[in-house]
């Protein structure tokens, strides 16, 4: 029969036909589908189960190599190690990235006062003024730290290291709110805190407030702890009032004064101890 069909009406029939799914033409001898598609099945099975081949040319991808698990105490352990002067660890401090707090901050409040003084203070964190000002104790509550200090003989400015103090705090960074630093923030910042006091080389801390006390003897409860010394890194550790819980109880600086003659008469014991 002639073929009396046009090539549009041709292409449009064979365009159907690949649409129904048709890839082959009918050819001579039967084809069996199944029997290729369990050869595919197996070859497929084969090269999964081949190990990589090596200068091949076979482009091999390399497996996923999981990500290394962070140690933030760990680095700020050795952060602080490599320190080996005030300005270092101050340095170390800046470049420390696993505490979120510093993104938050406005400054990096470090320490203020003489290096050289016989007391170091450690206090808890910074607030508004300190963040403001990056130096520690600088608000309402330094200023009556300041007065409390000058009671009995004692200044951050005093040039003389036997009437001066070093103050820093357990956290450099001034946390949200003024909310209490988290377990894992003082952890993984003590390391700094204790490099800190290796460098300064005082003679008696004084840690105040309950951040401070947890920190450094893991413990909290100020008012049980105050006025009572404890031993922190080898040296003489006297828990006190922070300032701010005096401003907010008035009643509680009499018990603040005793631990201030307590610490007076310290320094006047380890002074006449020295040869």
């Amino acid at each position: 029969m002639a073929n009396d069909l046009s090539t549009e009406a041709m292409i449009a029939a064979l365009d159907f036909q690949i649409a129904l799914g048709a890839d082959t033409c009918v050819a001579d001898a039967p084809l069996d589908r199944y029997a290729l598609s369990r050869e595919e099945a197996e070859r497929r099975r084969a090269a999964a189960a081949a190990p990589a081949q090596v200068g091949t040319g076979r482009q091999v991808t390399p497996a996923v190599q999981p990500k290394a698990k962070e140690d933030p105490i760990g680095e700020a352990r050795a952060a602080a190690a490599g320190a080996t002067t005030l300005e270092e660890l101050r340095a170390a401090l800046a470049a420390y990235e696993h505490c979120e707090l510093k993104k938050a901050a406005r400054t990096l409040v470090f320490s203020d006062g003489q290096p050289g003084a016989r007391v170091m203070i450690i206090g808890e964190a910074p607030g508004r003024d300190e963040d403001i000002q990056g130096k520690p104790f600088v608000g309402r509550a330094g200023q009556l730290l300041d007065r409390m200090l000058g009671a009995i003989g004692l200044a951050r400015g005093a040039p003389d290291p036997g009437s001066a103090v070093y103050i820093t705090n357990i956290l450099p960074w001034r946390p949200p709110q003024n909310r209490d630093p988290k377990p894992e923030e003082i952890a993984m910042l003590k390391p700094f805190v204790e490099r800190h006091v290796a460098l300064v080389e005082p003679d008696l801390l004084v840690l105040m407030g309950n951040i401070s006390c947890q920190a450094m003897l893991g413990r909290r409860g100020i008012t049980r702890l105050r006025g009572n010394w404890a031993d922190v890194l080898g040296l003489p550790a006297l828990p006190m009032f922070h300032p701010a819980y005096l401003l907010r109880n008035p009643a509680a600086k009499r018990e603040a004064w005793s631990d201030l003659l307590s610490l007076k008469a310290r320094l006047r014991s380890r002074a006449e101890e020295r040869p």
